[in-house]
């Protein structure tokens, strides 16, 4: 999320974000800390550890966000057919979505906020985006609205922008399978769902690539992601540079029929660098979605007055 050296963020064609050092902890996800606002500072050692340093609120979940396993049980029973299988199908079916959303026109709205210790925003950077395409098909990211940049104790860096385009909205295509360990855990009703539940993680890690880890929850009918848990890997640390990046959790919604679209992310996390800690809160909000161009019949030309 910090870098000694400042970035110019190049024109991409998909989404928004941001970074912080988290690990994901075993067992069940935490629970969503709820919209940027201003809240006490959860009750946490100056130094936290990996295991325990994700921060938590008693706040519920914004409207925008549609799915949430709360308190749930994830239990330990079987799909409905075996475990390779249901991975093999999902990772199908996000194949398909992945081709689906890149003809789709949305508005991107990101925000993050670094946090003091009396639980107040202290910097915050904010941007609204039309993601679209050209006359020629292009696809284009245009900002509409960027207020004046106040963030002084961290600076977004080229790979905290790339996770957004690729790791927060987290899709694990068949082409990308081979990358990643992925592990069931069971089921879990997540409101109106029942899910199948993966950890995921990726097999190795190589050299200027970015990966997901976390938690993935999986529709049992529609094998598509309908939530993700987790960070961006890895974090990047060097005598020149401390490049650390949040745990976040991304909501779909099911946009089109059979395709859930990712519609709201969040982190609210500590970003654990060598000179301190820093508190901060990060939303992207993927909004009115349309799909690019239409379709058209031909047929017996008529007079029109």
């Amino acid at each position: 999320m910090v870098s000694k050296t400042v970035f110019i963020r190049p024109i991409f064609s998909g989404t928004l974000f941001l970074s912080a050092a988290f690990l994901l902890a075993a067992g069940a996800p935490a629970q969503d800390p709820g919209p940027l606002s201003k809240q006490p500072r959860p009750q946490a050692p100056a130094k936290q550890t990996q295991s325990s340093s994700q921060s938590q609120s008693s706040s519920s979940a914004p409207a925008q966000v549609l799915h949430s396993p709360g308190d749930n049980p994830i239990l330990n029973e079987p799909p409905s057919q075996p475990v390779e299988e249901v991975i093999k199908a999902f990772s199908e079916k996000e194949s398909e979505f992945k081709i689906e959303r890149a003809n789709y026109i949305y508005t991107q709205t990101f925000a993050i906020q670094t946090i003091d210790d009396d639980g107040r925003p202290d910097g915050e950077h904010r941007e609204t985006s039309d993601i679209g395409f050209t006359a020629d098909g292009k696809r284009f990211e245009r900002v509409t609205f960027a207020p004046m940049d106040t963030l002084q104790r961290i600076l977004m860096t080229e790979q905290d922008y790339d996770d957004v385009r690729h790791v927060q909205p987290f899709v694990l295509t068949k082409e990308d399978l081979p990358k990643y360990n992925v592990t069931y855990v069971g089921r879990q009703q997540v409101d109106e769902l029942s899910c199948y539940v993966f950890d995921v993680a990726p097999k190795t890690i190589e050299k200027k690539q970015r990966y997901f880890q976390g938690r993935v929850w999986v529709d049992d009918k529609d094998l598509q992601i309908v939530m993700s848990d987790g960070k961006a890997v890895p974090d990047i640390v060097n005598k020149h540079n401390e490049n650390i990046f949040p745990r976040f959790r991304t909501y779909r919604q099911n946009i089109e029929k059979g395709y859930w679209f990712p519609v709201y992310t969040r982190a609210d996390d500590y970003l654990h660098f060598s000179s301190g800690d820093v508190h901060i809160r990060m939303t992207v909000k993927y909004t009115n979605y349309k799909r690019y161009g239409s379709t058209v019949k031909v047929g017996t030309a008529t007079e029109v007055k």
